[in-house]
C-alpha cells in the first residue's frame, strides 16, 4: 500500500456548506478533498487530500518542480480547490505543494497560527484578486523600405550616395529603435496610469515579476505584472478604468484578468507567512 501525507490548499472559516462546495472538485493526484478542523467548535478549517509521500518528499519534490507538465498539473488541481472554496466564502491560499504528514500536523498548524490566519482571513474578507499586464508591442515600421524603393535607391546611388541602400538600411533601423523607445515611453505613462487608478480605488496592489519564456503568454513583452485586491463593489469600474487607460498609448496593450482567490496578498506587507513556509 502506498504510504501518504496531506496536501493543504487553503485555510478557511469553519462554515456550513463547506463540504457541498468542495463536491465534485478534484485534488492533487485525483484524491477528494475534505476539511479539517483544529477541534470541535473550532473557527479554523483547513482543504486538504492525500497524495502519494515518495511525490512529495523533499528531493523528489526538488525534481518534480523543474518538470512542467508535473507542475502545470498540480497547479491546476491546487487552483481548482482554492476557487471552489473562493466561490463560497473568504480563502487564504496557502503555498503550492505545502503538506503535512498527517491531520494532526495539520490541526496543530491551524492551532499555533490561528490568530494570523483570522486576522489576514478577516483582512480579505469581501475581496478578490485582479491582475493586470501591461505588454510593449512595438508597431510595425511602415518607413522601412521594401524591395522596389532599394531597387530605387540603388539605382539612384550612381548620382547620390545619400539615398544608397546603406543609407536607406541606417534610416529604417534608426527609425524603427525611435518607435520601440517611443512604446515603451507609451508603457511607462499606462503603469503611472494604472497605478492611479490602484491607489484610488484598490485596498492593497503587489508587484510580480515579468512574463518571460515559458510563462510568457500572449503577444508583445510583458514589462508589467501587478495584483491589485479590490471590494466586490470596485470591480466592474476598476476593469473599465484599467482597460481605457491605453487609450491614446500606441504599441501597449493592458490585460486585466480576475477575479481570483487573493494568493498575492496572503501575508501582511513585509512579512513572510509562516503558514505557507512550513517545511513538509
Amino acid at each position: 500500500m502506498t504510504e501518504s501525507v496531506f496536501y493543504a490548499y487553503a485555510v478557511v472559516r469553519n462554515a456550513a456548506g463547506l463540504d457541498t462546495a468542495l463536491e465534485g472538485v478534484v485534488g492533487v493526484a485525483g484524491a477528494p478533498v475534505h476539511m479539517v478542523s483544529e477541534g470541535p467548535g473550532s473557527d479554523l478549517t483547513a482543504a486538504v487530500s492525500p497524495v502519494p509521500a515518495e511525490e512529495f518528499q523533499e528531493r523528489a519534490l526538488r525534481r518534480h518542480l523543474e518538470d512542467l507538465d508535473w507542475l502545470e498539473a498540480v497547479a491546476r488541481a491546487h487552483h481548482s480547490v482554492i476557487e471552489a472554496l473562493a466561490a463560497h466564502t473568504t480563502v487564504l491560499p496557502l503555498r503550492l505543494a505545502t503538506v503535512y504528514l498527517d491531520d494532526g500536523r495539520i490541526r496543530a498548524m491551524l492551532h499555533e497560527d490561528a490568530e494570523l490566519f483570522s486576522q489576514t482571513l478577516q483582512r480579505l474578507a469581501g475581496q478578490l484578486e485582479w491582475g493586470v499586464k501591461i505588454y510593449v508591442e512595438p508597431q510595425p515600421d511602415t518607413r522601412r523600405p521594401g524591395p522596389a524603393s532599394a531597387a530605387g535607391s540603388a539605382s539612384a546611388a550612381d548620382t547620390t550616395a545619400d539615398t544608397g541602400p546603406g543609407r536607406a538600411y541606417l534610416r529604417a533601423r534608426r527609425a524603427q529603435r525611435h518607435s520601440r523607445e517611443e512604446c515603451y515611453e507609451a508603457a511607462r505613462e499606462a503603469a503611472e496610469r494604472v497605478e492611479s487608478i490602484g491607489r484610488a480605488m484598490a485596498t492593497d496592489h503587489a508587484r510580480h515579476r515579468v512574463q518571460q519564456g515559458e510563462l510568457a503568454t500572449g503577444a508583445g513583452e510583458n514589462v508589467v505584472n501587478d495584483a491589485y485586491l479590490l471590494t466586490h463593489e470596485a470591480t466592474a469600474e476598476f476593469r473599465k478604468r484599467v482597460l481605457d487607460a491605453a487609450h491614446g498609448l500606441p504599441g501597449v496593450r493592458i490585460d486585466v484578468t480576475g477575479p481570483w482567490a487573493p494568493y498575492s496578498f496572503v501575508a501582511p506587507p513585509g512579512t513572510e507567512d509562516p503558514a505557507t513556509d512550513r517545511p513538509p
